[in-house]
């Protein structure tokens, strides 16, 4: 049985309704959807109009929207090579909750060349505004990948990251505005109002088996790990061809153990105890002993259940992670 589905990846919205049909025809079809709780589709503000959004919901198949937003400033969005402005935003994100979607889900990244702490604060304002239609927040601190337009600027000097204080700052104030607005944060870049977490990604991080359909995607079984080749040609021409289309990764048990340490501690539900002694109860002492340090800095905090990272500890997660890797 399928729990959750995420139409993403890209901008599924680019599909025709009739070609979003063909694809839900073949999951209804195939799957067993009787235990399902949560379909999101991933959407560009620019692709949300009015008529668009009718369409989206007369397939009676989503029940949640994400949206990258990104910023809610037009010289931002510009520097982030957006297609769509800040009223196209504001208008697709009220448009989306007219047409009846109750759960929307939004992303703005910090941390940007040239974004102020005014520039932040005004993000973070729009948001306040919007008030009950955005029940989901996806903040991220940017980071440039290698052949992106930002990292080719930032190579060539015509653009500078800004200063890790102001970043730290502009993450502080993140917290703030979350907590003053009734946002809970239960992941590192993930805020969400009462029952409103995102079930799809959250089993990401606590090893559910999942199966990953497209071009580039990802699968993970609870043993192995597999993904797809990213280029779509190829990806097309091996399935006409009954040819193999991605490649596998076992994972040993020291691989699976370090993996759940770096997606758990980058949750506030932390590592479970239970969880650790039932899968790897050969790992849990080295675990207590070596989270010591992390205990006494203020990073952890030990519970009866679990390994906790505190605020500060997120912020220092991957590190954490890393340094508890066996």
């Amino acid at each position: 049985p399928i729990r959750t589905i995420y139409f993403g990846g890209g901008t599924p919205t680019i599909l025709t309704p009739s070609q979003l049909q063909t694809l839900i025809t073949y999951i209804r079809t195939h799957f067993d959807l009787s235990q399902i709780e949560e379909v999101t589709i991933e959407a560009n503000p620019e692709d949300l109009t009015p008529e668009n959004l009718r369409q989206l919901t007369r397939l009676q198949f989503f029940n949640r929207i994400s949206i990258g937003v990104q910023s809610f400033q037009d010289t931002q969005l510009r520097l982030l090579n957006r297609s769509h402005t800040a009223r196209q935003a504001i208008n697709a994100i009220s448009c989306a909750y007219e047409s009846g979607f109750g759960n929307i889900s939004i992303d703005l990244i910090y941390g940007q060349p040239r974004q102020t702490l005014a520039d932040w604060a005004h993000d973070l304002e729009t948001l306040r505004q919007l008030g009950s239609r955005v029940k989901h927040l996806s903040a991220y601190a940017l980071t440039l990948e290698p052949g992106t337009m930002l990292h080719t600027q930032l190579k060539k000097g015509l653009i500078e990251l800004p200063p890790e204080e102001l970043v730290m700052q502009q993450y502080d104030l993140l917290q703030q505005s979350a907590h003053e607005l009734g946002y809970h944060q239960y992941e590192i870049s993930s805020y969400c109002q009462s029952g409103y977490h995102s079930r799809h990604n959250s089993r990401y991080w606590d090893r559910t088996p999942y199966v990953g359909i497209g071009a580039a995607a990802h699968s993970f079984d609870g043993h192995s790990r597999r993904w797809n080749v990213s280029d779509i040609r190829t990806y097309i021409q091996a399935l006409n061809g009954s040819s193999i289309y991605y490649e596998t990764e076992q994972l040993t048990p020291r691989d699976a153990f370090n993996e759940y340490l770096m997606t758990s501690l980058r949750t506030t539900a932390g590592i479970s105890f239970a969880y650790i002694s039932a899968t790897w109860p050969q790992y849990l002492s080295y675990l207590q002993q070596k989270s010591r340090k992390y205990l006494q800095a203020g990073h952890l905090v030990s519970t009866p259940t679990a390994l906790q990272p505190t605020p500060q500890g997120l912020l220092h997660a991957d590190g954490i992670a890393a340094d508890l890797f066996l």
